[in-house]
């Protein structure tokens, strides 16, 4: 079973969103096709940023399983 955690939305880069934990310990923001996490969440890719979602955590640390928090 996977782990679901907080994230947010910081920006958009070109056709990526740049996403990083909703942590005081957080690190360096990971890149997700911006579109993908969009439809998710039934939102426009332009209103992504500063949205604070959920997402499972898979085997390989990727963020899958987009939902608005």
């Amino acid at each position: 079973m996977s782990e679901r955690v907080n994230v947010k939305v910081l920006l958009l880069v070109g056709d990526e969103a740049e996403i990083v934990a909703d942590a005081p310990d957080a690190t360096a923001p990971e890149r997700y096709p911006a579109v993908e996490i969009a439809a998710a969440v039934d939102a426009p890719w332009e209103e992504l940023p500063g949205m604070r979602l959920t997402a499972r955590v898979d085997d390989r640390d990727r963020l899958y399983d987009w939902r608005r928090a």
